[in-house]
């Protein structure tokens, strides 16, 4: 998957920021990855991390022992390892979590659990990402508009 959200148009063109594709297939595998550390990557190597599959348990490792390469030749030092969730919430098309709903209501939205099945698991990613404190609250409004949720 190489689609990027209309929320990330800012920084796709020079893949400043890591797009929300490659996050998710991070919180899959359980690297974590700097910003700094993404931004010493060429943009061929950023652009290989967009393209690369990370669904199957074969993809998956080999996802995570890519990226901790590349991380190594860039810095010198190891990504650190997150702990992998084996129940994502993304996945959970039957459960709305409180948090997105809490923060779909500080802007005046109501989202029902019949909302969150409409979506795919990376729109669901998206707004778990965006609904954690310290994130814009612009890109969680401007992903409840693009995913028709208003």
């Amino acid at each position: 998957m190489t689609d990027f959200f209309q929320f990330e148009a800012d920084f796709v063109d020079s893949l400043r920021c890591i797009p929300m594709q490659v996050r998710c297939k991070l919180d899959t595998c359980g690297i974590k990855l700097k910003l700094s550390d993404w931004n010493q990557m060429t943009t061929a190597e950023r652009q290989a991390l967009i393209e690369l599959p990370c669904t199957t348990e074969t993809e998956i490792q080999f996802y995570g022992e890519h990226i901790q390469q590349l991380i190594v030749q860039r810095t010198g030092i190891p990504a650190t390892k997150l702990p992998i969730e084996p129940h994502p919430a993304w996945l959970d098309f039957t459960t709305l979590p409180a948090g997105i709903q809490e923060k779909a209501e500080e802007i005046g939205v109501t989202l029902t659990q019949q909302h969150w099945a409409t979506l795919t698991p990376l729109q669901r990613f998206a707004l778990i990402k965006l609904s954690h404190p310290g994130h814009e609250n612009k890109n969680f409004k401007r992903a409840i508009a693009e995913f028709n949720l208003l």
